[in-house]
């Protein structure tokens, strides 16, 4: 049996956090007041509740439109830095070992900041997290679905520029629906012709020819969340009978797929935990891990995950390692990094709560 203080123990590992979607709602109301923005409700817990309203309505679009009150206080150097610093902490809170927190530049700019300058805030903000917490992280820069294909190829652009600074990868974010990822194909040819890293958010409020485009043509190397891959096999009860030529190629390929349980429930991208797609795949053999996605609008933390796949999928601590482990696996950390954290943190730390719960596994 995994227990909710066992899980707390655990080292994690987050590959799929928007900066956007995990403030505190303290902070957003203190910075709406220096800042004289409005916002729905002015009491934290209130207003925690007013942004969570949208996980109950099943729809991504609905469940997108809280981040207009989010990025109305994320405008000002210092708004960003203090969010980027806090989100370390909080994650560390958490046990996270190694995180890759995503945002997107674009939608910060209504003070009139450059997006060089969005960067090197929100990078300051996570570098002080670091010195204080020893956390490590990734930044990722996401490019918007609906926004003109120039300025997601800018967004590339500055991903690539800042990436001995802190910068992992290139994403596209914002809803699937008739924003295929090949129309900002430009983007992501210039991300492959420098030998950088790509995720896109694919398969969620969209099937799999979402996927097929991120992998196919785009050239991703992650995808995030792939829920719809399901759509790709024909299952029979808790068994893959049959899988399509999309779901052996991202088997094969060991193509990792963030999965974020509660946010896909909140998005309609899944009806329930337990008609998730998640325990097929991970049973399946396919590189999975879990992941939060937006931890202010989900309600949610990686260890509530973790519960959450315990309790609905029955999952060992074996299990949570193996999990840990495809993370680590599947980070945008350059390989000696990587291997680091898993021979020096992760194997030793699960190896401890082994030992702490059975003394004789």
């Amino acid at each position: 049996m995994v227990t909710r203080e066992m899980i707390k123990k655990i080292p994690k590992v987050e590959l799929h956090d928007h900066l956007d979607g995990g403030l505190r709602p303290e902070t957003i109301v203190e910075l709406a007041q220096e800042q004289g923005v409005e916002l729905p409700e002015t009491d934290p817990k209130k207003l925690a509740r007013w942004l969570q309203r949208g996980a109950n309505r099943k729809s991504l679009s609905l469940y997108l439109e809280s981040f207009a009150v989010t990025v109305s206080v994320m405008q000002t150097k210092q708004a960003l830095e203090r969010i980027a610093y806090e989100h370390i902490l909080d994650l560390k809170k958490e046990n996270v070992v190694y995180a890759e927190i995503r945002f997107a530049p674009i939608l910060h700019q209504k003070s009139g900041l450059n997006l060089e300058a969005i960067v090197e805030s929100v990078l300051s903000g996570l570098s002080r997290g670091r010195k204080e917490t020893g956390l490590e992280y990734g930044l990722i820069l996401c490019a918007m679905r609906d926004q003109d294909y120039s300025i997601s190829l800018e967004v590339a652009e500055l991903a690539v520029a800042f990436r001995d600074r802190g910068v992992v990868a290139f994403d596209i974010a914002g809803d699937e629906n008739g924003h295929p990822p090949k129309k900002h194909l430009e983007a992501f040819q210039y991300i492959r012709n420098r030998n950088f890293n790509i995720t896109i958010h694919a398969g969620e409020a969209f099937g799999i020819e979402s996927i097929w485009q991120a992998l196919q043509i785009c050239g991703a190397h992650r995808i995030g969340h792939a829920t719809r891959l399901l759509e790709d096999m024909t299952i029979s009860g808790t068994f893959i009978e049959k899988m399509g030529s999309l779901s052996h190629f991202i088997r094969d390929k060991r193509i990792p797929m963030e999965v974020c349980l509660s946010s896909n429930i909140h998005t309609g991208a899944a009806e329930n935990f337990d008609s998730h797609p998640f325990p097929l795949y991970f049973k399946n053999g396919f590189r999975v891990c879990l992941c939060t996605d937006n931890r202010l609008m989900s309600n949610t933390t990686l260890s509530k995950e973790m519960e959450i796949a315990v309790e609905h999928y029955n999952l060992s601590l074996r299990d949570l390692e193996k999990l840990t482990l495809n993370a680590m696996k599947s980070a945008f950390l350059h390989y000696d990094g990587r291997i680091r954290i898993i021979y020096d943190v992760i194997k030793p730390e699960f190896a401890r709560l082994r030992r702490e719960t059975n003394p004789f596994d």
